[in-house]
């Protein structure tokens, strides 16, 4: 019986076998320095993402389900409650988790959070199979470059109707498995097609504030890891998923180009460009939220001052915030340009604590909504995705005209979060849900920040004796 795995002939050079074959073949000592700290950095990012969704909805749905339908125990670790499950439900219940406070990271000009759907997987998958810390930071790094790289591939007109971070998140996911499990190229690219076939999350559900995005990086995380898995035990998938005649290009896409897919492999390290969020809501509103609040404070501005803003922002937030005029929910409040910047109008910022307190019941929050529009920019459009621009026009109360420009918003690589940064944002996450204490969260700290060197990521995040 011939195997069907046996000849990529003729198809060997497209592509999506290139980048496999460059990943699979990827070693530890093959990534930079740099690449090593921003990874352990975005992984500590994304345990304070996780971790601050502990007790908040719909968290516990996912959390009942993977109960229910999961084992009582496991090698794998469910960050909000420290329980232990299979690599597949631990994924499903990190994946929903670390992406609910609106904390965890970007990359600009693929529109994709890597951590949620990486690292999920990744760490799963690490801990079962008994792995090491740089062998989770390898593999991370390898489903970040897939990832963002398949994330560009999909084009801008991919966003529009879907959530990149479900669709192309599954891919990276399964990538990132598909390293730690050794596969060679061939094999990866069969995950790769089985993770495709699977891909799938609509922004359909902004409209009516529903729990779908979380449910989105769960399935992301969890059927990424779920193609690695059984592509190393002969499940086969579709070579030319992304750039097939009937693939995901084909019909999630009118503007796909296969050459990001391959862009400098091994001198372009993508991972290094991903953002971390520094306000507590959609990245949409960061550059605009970054803009007002410098010129608020540049020009000694009260809330009470503001007669009308005007932010001037890209399609993309558009497409994706405008559908949400009074927002219902908190998460919903997130995706409210009018809320944010209301936020940090009166009270100085969008934090996690600020968000939860303010959003929805502070009527001056409330009533500088009404006062927001967005309006599309072509400076601002032309330099998106690669660039996220703030831009806002302000009119006072008393007939004054005012404007501001942010070309980088706090976190993006140019203006990134410093280690000290970072790890008080994990404090002030971790904190906020009442996940850990002060003293936990420094012995969590300080194992990321050795986790290259961390023989076994098995009890990584097992509680802290006391």
């Amino acid at each position: 019986m011939t195997d069907p795995r046996s000849d990529l002939s003729p198809q060997a050079s497209h592509p999506t076998a290139e980048l496999c074959a460059f990943l699979s073949t990827l070693e530890f000592s093959d990534l930079p320095d740099e690449v090593v700290a921003r990874t352990e950095e975005l992984f500590l990012d994304w345990v304070a993402s996780a971790l601050a969704a502990k007790g908040a909805h719909p968290i516990p749905v996912f959390e009942r389900y993977a109960s229910k339908m999961g084992p009582s125990d496991g090698p794998c670790t469910v960050l909000v409650n420290r329980t232990r499950t299979s690599p597949y439900f631990a994924a499903f219940v990190n994946g929903a988790s670390s992406h609910l406070v609106e904390q965890d990271d970007l990359h600009n000009s693929s529109v994709l959070h890597p951590a949620t759907v990486v690292f999920p997987a990744v760490f799963a998958a690490a801990q079962d199979l008994g792995k090491s810390g740089a062998d989770l930071l390898l593999a991370s790094a390898a489903g970040y470059e897939a990832g963002v790289r398949i994330g560009e591939f999909m084009g801008r007109s991919h966003y529009k109707v879907f959530h990149t971070t479900g669709t192309v998140g599954t891919l990276a996911a399964a990538v990132g498995v598909a390293k730690l499990l050794g596969l060679d190229a061939d094999t990866m690219l069969h995950a790769v097609g089985s993770a495709g076939t699977q891909a799938s999350g609509l922004w359909e559900f902004l409209r009516d504030a529903a729990d779908s995005k979380q449910l989105h990086t769960a399935k992301a995380a969890a059927d990424g890891l779920l193609a690695a898995y059984m592509a190393a035990d002969g499940l086969t998938g579709a070579r030319r998923i992304l750039d097939g005649e009937k693939g995901m290009a084909a019909g999630m896409s009118t503007d796909a180009d296969p050459a990001f897919l391959t862009d400098r492999l091994g001198t372009r390290w993508a991972l290094l460009e991903t953002s971390f969020k520094f306000h507590a809501s959609c990245r949409h509103t960061h550059p605009a939220a970054d803009a007002l609040h410098v010129l608020m404070q540049r020009e000694g501005l009260r809330h009470e001052d503001i007669g009308a803003i005007t932010a001037k922002v890209h399609q993309a937030a558009i497409d994706v915030l405008g559908g949400v005029t009074t927002p219902t929910t908190v998460h919903q409040a997130k995706f409210s340009m009018g809320t944010v910047l209301g936020l940090i109008a009166v009270h100085g910022d969008a934090s996690i604590a600020g968000v939860e307190a303010h959003a929805l019941t502070d009527p001056r929050v409330s009533a500088l909504r009404e006062k927001v529009q967005m309006v599309l920019d072509p400076e601002v459009d032309a330099a998106y995705p690669k660039r996220w621009l703030g831009r806002i026009e302000l009119d006072t109360q008393d007939g004054r005209h005012f404007s501001c420009a942010v070309d980088a918003p706090k976190g993006d690589p140019d203006n990134t979060l410093t280690r000290p940064e970072l790890e008080d944002k994990f404090r002030r996450l971790t904190q906020f849900s009442k996940a850990t204490d002060d003293t936990e969260a420094t012995e969590l700290i300080s194992r990321v920040w050795s986790l290259r060197d961390r023989a076994s990521v098995t009890g990584l995040f097992d509680k802290v004796a006391r």
